[in-house]
C-alpha cells in the first residue's frame, strides 16, 4: 500500500494526468483516420502514432513494470509504438510509421482509454519513485503534443489543397517593430542548469558555473518584416553569410525563404494550421533552421546567443508568460516581450552534456543523453508548447538543417 505522502502526491498528479491526456485527444479531434495515418517525411510521425506511443510509454514503464497482474492491451503493439528504446527490443522503422493503416484511429483511442483507466486506478497505490515515472510520462506527452502539431502542419502542407485545420484566431493588428533595443546581459560567473526543485529532464542538470563575457541580447525576436529585408538583400544567395555546410544545404535544397512561405503576385504568403494567410510583417519569423538563423545574424552584424547567456537572462522570468499553448487550435507566433513563447530560439551552443551529467538507469536513461551529438540547443518555448512545460533550464535540441518545428531567433552581440 502507498504511504500517506505517496497518496497525497498521487491525487493532484491524477488530475494533471487526465488534463494532459485530454489535450492530446483535443489536438487530434479534427483529424480523420486518413489524416492521422499520414507521415509526410521521415522526421515527422503520424498523429495516430503519437497518440499510441505516449500511451505505450505509460503502459510499459508504469503499468507493466509496477502494477502486479496488469495484462498488456495488445502485446504486438509494443513493436509498433516503441520509438527508440533499444532496451525494449526491436521496433517498427521510424520512416515507415505512415504505413500503419492498422490499428485504426478508433482502436488507438480505445487503447488510450484502457490504459488511462488502469493507470488512474493504480495511482493511489504507486510508490513515489513510480509516481516520478508518471510525471516523466506527462512531460513526455507534452513534448509529443507539440510534435503532433508540428507534424500535422507538415502533413497538411504536403496536400496541394493546403487545408486549414482550425480557423484563424482573431488577432489585433500589430505595428511593425521598431529598431532593436539591446539589453546588456549579466557578466562574470553564474550558475546554469536545473537547481533540483520540481521536475526536469535529466539533460538539464547538473547545475554548474559558467563565465559570461560582456554581451547584450535583443529585447525582442526577429520579425518577418526583417526577414523579408534579408531576402531582398540577397540573403539566400550570398555565400559569405553562410557556414560551409549551410551553404551546401541552401544550394542542394533550393532554399529561398522560411519553411511554409510562398510568394505570389500579392507578396509573401505563409501556410499554417489556419491555412494560407499573408505573412504578417510584425510577427516573429518561424520555421527556420539553425543555418538560416546563423546566416541572418551574420547579415545583421550580430550573432546568436549562447545557451548560458540566454538561460541566465531568463532565470528571473516567468516561464509561463508569452504566447504558448493553452488549448487545441490554430497556433501561430504573434509577438511580445517575453523570453518565453512564440518560437523556440536557436542558440549557438551545441547540445552536449553538462559537466557531471549522468543518464538515468534503465530504458528511460535513453531519453536524452544518447542524442548529444550533432544537434544545437534551442531555448524558451513556442506557441505550440503547452504552457507550464518549459523553464529557463529547458534544453530543446534539433539538427542544424531542421525547421519544421516552431523555431525562430533572438539576436545577441558582444560588448
Amino acid at each position: 500500500m502507498a504511504t500517506q505522502a505517496e497518496a497525497s502526491a498521487g491525487a493532484p498528479l491524477a488530475a494533471r494526468f487526465e488534463a494532459v491526456r485530454a489535450l492530446s485527444l483535443a489536438i487530434a479531434a479534427p483529424l480523420s483516420d486518413a489524416d492521422a495515418t499520414i507521415q509526410p517525411m521521415p522526421d515527422a510521425s503520424p498523429a495516430k502514432w503519437h497518440l499510441a506511443h505516449t500511451t505505450w510509454f505509460f503502459e510499459t514503464f508504469v503499468l507493466r513494470d509496477h502494477v502486479p497482474g496488469y495484462e498488456l492491451f495488445a502485446e504486438r503493439w509494443a513493436f509498433l509504438f516503441n520509438s527508440y528504446y533499444e532496451a525494449e527490443g526491436e521496433r517498427h522503422a521510424r520512416p515507415r510509421r505512415g504505413m500503419l493503416s492498422r490499428p485504426s484511429l478508433d482502436e488507438v483511442k480505445a487503447y488510450r482509454a484502457a490504459v488511462d483507466k488502469a493507470l488512474l486506478a493504480a495511482v493511489p497505490d504507486l510508490p513515489l519513485h513510480v509516481l516520478d515515472l508518471v510525471e516523466l510520462g506527462l512531460n513526455h506527452e507534452q513534448q509529443h503534443q507539440e510534435l503532433m502539431l508540428m507534424d500535422m502542419l507538415a502533413t497538411f502542407a504536403a496536400n496541394p489543397l493546403l487545408p486549414a485545420t482550425w480557423k484563424s484566431p482573431p488577432r489585433q493588428p500589430t505595428p511593425l517593430p521598431g529598431a532593436v533595443n539591446w539589453i546588456p546581459g549579466k557578466t562574470d560567473v553564474h550558475g546554469i542548469g536545473h537547481d533540483g526543485r520540481g521536475f526536469a529532464f535529466d539533460c538539464e542538470g547538473p547545475r554548474h558555473e559558467v563565465l559570461l563575457r560582456p554581451h547584450a541580447l535583443a529585447e525582442r525576436l526577429v520579425a518577418n518584416g526583417e526577414w523579408i529585408e534579408f531576402i531582398g538583400d540577397g540573403g539566400y544567395t550570398r555565400a559569405d553569410l553562410w557556414l560551409s555546410d549551410a551553404w551546401a544545404w541552401v544550394r542542394e535544397n533550393g532554399v529561398e525563404a522560411p519553411l511554409y512561405w510562398m510568394r505570389d503576385e500579392e507578396g509573401w504568403q505563409r501556410f499554417g494550421l489556419d491555412g494560407v494567410t499573408p505573412v504578417s510583417l510584425a510577427e516573429p519569423v518561424c520555421h527556420i533552421s539553425y543555418y538560416e538563423a546563423d546566416a541572418f545574424a551574420r547579415w545583421a552584424g550580430a550573432r546568436l546567443p549562447t545557451e548560458a547567456e540566454w538561460e541566465v537572462a531568463a532565470a528571473s522570468v516567468d516561464p509561463c508568460g508569452g504566447n504558448q499553448l493553452d488549448s487545441a487550435g490554430a497556433v501561430r507566433p504573434i509577438g511580445g516581450d517575453s523570453l518565453f513563447g512564440d518560437v523556440w530560439q536557436w542558440t549557438m551552443s551545441a547540445y552536449l552534456p553538462h559537466p557531471g551529467f549522468r543518464a538515468a538507469e534503465g530504458a528511460v536513461g535513453e531519453y536524452n543523453g544518447k542524442f548529444m551529438s550533432g544537434q544545437m540547443v534551442l531555448k524558451g518555448a513556442s506557441c505550440a508548447t503547452p504552457r507550464g512545460h518549459s523553464r529557463a533550464s529547458y534544453r530543446n535540441f534539433f539538427y542544424p538543417h531542421q525547421r519544421w518545428m516552431f523555431s525562430g531567433l533572438r539576436l545577441a552581440k558582444d560588448l
